[in-house]
């Protein structure tokens, strides 16, 4: 008898919610768009600055396939405006270089999800790691952009806050957040992301990578998004954060460094308009939104190919020895700043939604 193993988990959300389809070497990449409200006036060049924020060979510091990344809407969009239904796109794939995996098809990759899909399904893609590689994050972006559109005033801005060891030692409130577009690393101080920049060379040249931290906040949100008990909003947060490649953490508000403060020290004191003085609790109190500014922070490992010689195991569970090949980047941050910017985006459009469906 032959067991037949299909593989779930390719949508997120419930009222606004992506399906998203393709592999990194495959025809095209897509996704499909359910829930998005209709008469939403779509502008098709802020859905593809995002795209361009997350493309490869955007820069000396990221992987330098070539990929335009252009979307074709195929549905759920005329004359301009989405009319309820729902929204399909294409993002083609346009320089895919197979042959640069041709040598790992008969083993697995350390820290790659080779090995696993190898063990669940019996079979993998092993082209750039066919459906587990980062490339199915534009899918994503596209939703997101989509979602900030009909969101607004609802904004949100991430930029990269820690690479390595390098750190930008200051609170989004310190910051100008415009300026974390006029560099490459997308960090809004331009001496840290210079700093950041020569870091990331530096371990280039050496064939290995580097991990990093994204900052995110989220400005103009209403009081009463996010259901108490299980789907709470920063919960919901969690999820969506986890689920992108390479993430390792999650905190928001006070996070971790809040187990050093004493109780009054890090209760929110309310203002008469219902305002807090201090935002400890990072805009969400029993997993509702509570009117303040959300923010929080999404930890990302180094990125698993490195272009150095290492130990592994081939399909029959002997030791091999291989070597990273292709283009890779050595730090995935600068091109995840607008995934996470949309998997938020996707977040909160999913509660403003749920929140319309509830008569008071």
């Amino acid at each position: 008898m032959i067991l037949f193993f299909i593989m779930a988990g390719n949508s997120f959300g419930t009222l606004f919610k992506l399906s998203s389809y393709g592999e990194s070497h495959g025809e095209a990449i897509g996704g499909v768009i359910d829930g998005c409200p209709s008469g939403v006036a779509l502008d098709m060049e802020a859905i593809q600055r995002d795209l361009d924020r997350r493309k490869p060979g955007q820069s000396a510091i990221v992987t330098q396939r070539k990929e335009p990344d252009e979307v074709k809407i195929l549905s759920g969009v005329f004359e301009g405006r989405t009319t309820g239904t729902p929204i399909g796109f294409a993002i083609f794939n346009t320089n895919q270089k197979s042959a640069d995996y041709s040598h790992i098809k008969d083993s697995y990759r350390p820290s790659h999800a080779d090995y696993v899909y190898d063990q669940k399904y019996g079979f993998r893609d092993y082209r750039g790691g066919g459906r587990s590689s980062a490339r199915e994050t534009a899918a994503r972006v596209v939703a997101g952009a989509i979602a900030k559109q009909f969101l607004a005033p609802i904004s949100f801005q991430a930029y990269v806050s820690q690479v390595g060891e390098i750190i930008l030692d200051k609170t989004y409130d310190q910051l100008d957040l415009s300026l974390a577009e006029t560099n490459d690393v997308r960090c809004p101080d331009s001496e840290v992301a210079a700093k950041m920049e020569q870091h990331i060379k530096e371990i280039k040249k050496q064939g290995d990578t580097i991990g990093g931290i994204i900052d995110c906040v989220i400005k103009n949100v209403p009081v009463g998004l996010g259901e108490p008990v299980f789907d709470k909003l920063h919960a919901q947060l969690g999820k969506a954060m986890l689920s992108i490649n390479a993430v390792k953490g999650f905190e928001f508000g006070s996070g971790f460094h809040g187990v050093t403060m004493k109780g009054s020290e890090h209760n929110d004191a309310f203002n008469t308009d219902g305002s807090t003085q201090t935002n400890f609790s990072g805009g969400i109190q029993g997993g509702i939104s509570n009117g303040m500014d959300i923010y929080f922070r999404v930890a990302f490992k180094p990125v698993a190919t490195v272009l150095q010689s290492y130990d592994t195991i081939d399909k029959a569970g002997n030791a091999v020895k291989t070597q990273g090949k292709g283009r890779h980047d050595p730090c995935v941050v600068p091109r995840a700043v607008p995934i996470v910017e949309a998997m938020a985006a996707m977040v909160l459009a999913d509660a403003f939604l749920f929140n319309k469906t509830q008569s008071k």
